[in-house]
């Protein structure tokens, strides 16, 4: 009979009750996490709140200014751009949260498996991750898509291998770190199989550090999704992606400014939002601050 070795049910939670104390005494990080359910809430509920149809023409109202009408003016086809601002935060989330998801699985399985197993298997995928990681993740993401073709679809797969090898990586950097303590070496005297060490013992432990680097990556994740939509690679038009609408309001700037201001502010709310949740969560987790 083998035991698994980890902390009582009591401290756990005593442990999960600090990190929510010190992250709500957090001012940036707690102003993330609003801003983030937030723009949550608003995706959930655009069709809800969204005045118009998103895809909806208006041709006697094309480049209509800022109003009670069109809070955030119309663009070029008479179609609401405060109703395409809040549809698009659905994309937003949905690509990232997907890429970023797929990343993370993938990623932190092969970092959990290249750290505790080492071999051929960790010299390989390291390697191949270092080609990866050796190129601008946007250029990356281009190469991909030039072979897949553009698309929702193979954006979402080409972001998630953009970002692998950095789950994979500091994922196996824990386990290097975490592999040979006290408590390893205990599951092993008592017989414990490799993978209930790897996923039972040595997970729970890198667990903090994944999820710092979850908010970050799907900070990461938006961004290159709008680039992608701007090059028109990405979220393909008529739909509401934050990046094909700066794409297309560039060209109106000097007619219509607010096509590009809107989509770019909510861009650049969303990207706070996660970066400051994850700093955040950075000093929340970090038991040499508790």
């Amino acid at each position: 009979m083998t035991e698994n070795i980890q902390l009582p049910e009591y401290q756990v939670e005593s442990l999960k009750r600090l990190a929510w104390r010190s992250l709500r005494r957090h001012r940036a990080g707690m102003t993330g996490l609003v801003i983030l359910i937030l723009l949550a809430f608003i995706a959930i509920f655009a069709p809800v709140i969204a005045p118009y149809d998103p895809l909806e023409m208006h041709p006697h109202d094309r480049f209509h200014p800022p109003s009670p009408t069109y809070y955030f003016g119309a663009d070029e086809f008479g179609r609401d751009i405060f109703s395409r601002v809040l549809y698009g935060a659905r994309i937003a989330f949905g690509v990232g949260g997907i890429s970023v998801s797929i990343a993370t699985i993938l990623g932190v399985i092969i970092g959990l498996v290249a750290g505790y197993a080492g071999g051929a298997f960790d010299a390989i995928s390291m390697r191949i991750f270092d080609v990866i990681l050796a190129f601008p993740a946007i250029l990356m993401a281009i190469v991909i898509l030039a072979v897949l073709g553009p698309g929702s679809l193979n954006a979402i797969l080409a972001i998630a291998i953009v970002y692998i090898p950095s789950f994979a990586r500091l994922t196996r950097a824990n386990v290097l770190m975490e592999k040979n303590k006290e408590y390893v070496e205990a599951s092993r005297a008592v017989g414990a199989s490799p993978a209930r060490i790897v996923f039972r013992n040595i997970f729970p432990n890198t667990v903090s550090t994944i999820l710092v680097q979850i908010t970050i990556a799907m900070a990461a994740a938006v961004l290159l999704e709008s680039a992608l939509s701007f090059l028109g690679l990405g979220t393909p038009l008529p739909a509401p992606s934050w990046g094909s609408m700066l794409s297309v309001g560039r060209g109106y700037l000097p007619l219509a400014p607010w096509y590009g201001i809107f989509p770019g502010l909510a861009i650049t709310l969303m990207v706070m939002g996660f970066y400051l949740l994850g700093d955040g969560l950075r000093d929340a987790l970090d038991p040499r601050r508790q």
